[in-house]
């Protein structure tokens, strides 16, 4: 059996604190029912990390989404991603039908500014907040002359740039090295301009098996793992080994390389998160992902395109949606219906997100997904 996905939808992705989640919900899951031309749904697997007890339920109890399992999912920035894994497999054991797969977070409920750590965590009580733990891996890399600080920054003007075909990004924009540089210092070396912003939004996606309808897109491998403990002595930076493996499992599940890949959407929460996992996805040796993005390799228009949509630095990153959000750009590109950040000839796309990393650990989970083909 194959597990496909049916139909895809989502909100805007901004800051919109007058809007709820449940509001948010309906607006992306009935563009995934009506995308999908299904009126009900088995079960419902729900990716949130900072969503009120019983979100999932409230939201979905206004669009008469009752009396099926909802599961709610947490795992970090791969929430999302994590709730579509469960879904696909669900579907492969033949529990369900048709599988119902909901990302939503309202950052801006929470959060002013950057998320922090838990106290419990060595990093939450030293005050390290997330993005001094990506400018730790941008200094090491800068260090060991892995990157330029120009190659970061290539990163966001690539984004921003993919996002002006994208109307539900967050922000969008033409930038220049010098202006991705010279905006605020938020963690050195990581300017404002290289940091995702914090936002609100909902994805959905409608799964299930073959059904014989040429607009389905096929789920060819996915693997999820959580992180062992990290070595900082280690030769790669933190999150890296976790990507590198989950990726290899689903490389292999899907019967490909990173090299039959058409175009990727991966976790660029900061520019050098892009830089690090497209080495680990493969696409680049260790050590060479700033000058794959100077190379014009992973732009629009490049051989294998990296987060067309604008990714989590432009689309924005509403956690537990983000994954979902992956999800439906990625059949959009499949389908031909990705407008003006449209990857020509897309046949195959990889989705990667990489959860958080509870203290001493490698990431608290990642998600790689094989679509299309």
């Amino acid at each position: 059996m194959t597990a496909v996905v049916y139909g895809v939808g989502s909100s805007p992705y901004a800051k919109q604190p007058e809007r709820s989640a449940a509001d948010l919900v309906a607006e992306a899951v009935l563009e995934a029912l009506t995308d999908a031309d299904v009126t009900s749904v088995d079960a419902v697997y729900v990716g949130t990390v900072f969503g009120a007890p019983g979100v999932a339920q409230r939201s979905l109890h206004p669009l008469g989404i009752v009396d099926v399992p909802v599961l709610a999912i947490e795992n970090a920035c791969a929430s999302g991603t994590s709730a579509f894994h469960e879904a696909r497999a669900a579907i492969l054991a033949g529990r369900y039908e048709r599988v119902l797969v909901v990302g939503i977070e309202t950052m801006t409920a929470r959060f002013g500014g950057a998320i922090h750590p838990e106290l419990t965590d060595a990093e939450g009580r030293q005050g390290l907040a997330l993005p001094s733990l990506y400018a730790m891996a941008a200094t090491r890399y800068l260090r060991d002359g892995a990157v330029t600080r120009e190659q970061l920054a290539l990163v966001s003007v690539k984004n921003h740039r993919h996002a002006i075909g994208n109307p539900r990004a967050h922000y969008s924009g033409e930038y220049t090295v010098e202006e991705v540089l010279g905006s605020r210092m938020i963690a050195d070396p990581l300017t404002l301009l290289q940091c995702c912003p914090i936002s609100d939004g909902a994805a959905a996606a409608v799964l299930g098996p073959r059904r014989g309808v040429s607009r389905d897109v096929p789920i060819r491998g996915s693997a999820l793992r959580s992180g062992g403990l990290w070595d900082h002595r280690s030769s790669h930076v933190w999150g890296y080994q976790l990507v590198r493996d989950t990726a290899a499992l689903a490389y292999e599940e899907a019967g490909i390389g990173p090299e039959d890949v058409d175009f990727f959407e991966v976790h660029d929460a900061f520019t050098i998160g892009e830089i690090v996992t497209t080495e680990a996805l493969g696409l680049a040796e260790a050590g060479g992902g700033g000058a794959l993005v100077e190379s014009g390799h992973t732009s629009l228009g490049g051989a294998q395109p990296v987060n067309p949509s604008g990714g989590l630095l432009s689309r924005g990153h509403p956690l537990g949606c983000t994954g979902v959000a992956q999800v439906a750009e990625v059949v959009w590109q499949l389908r031909g219906e990705a407008g003006g950040r449209q990857v020509g000839g897309a046949r195959v796309g990889v989705i990667e997100t990489m959860g958080g990393g509870v203290s001493g650990i490698d990431g608290n989970g990642a998600v790689v997904a094989v679509l299309g083909g």
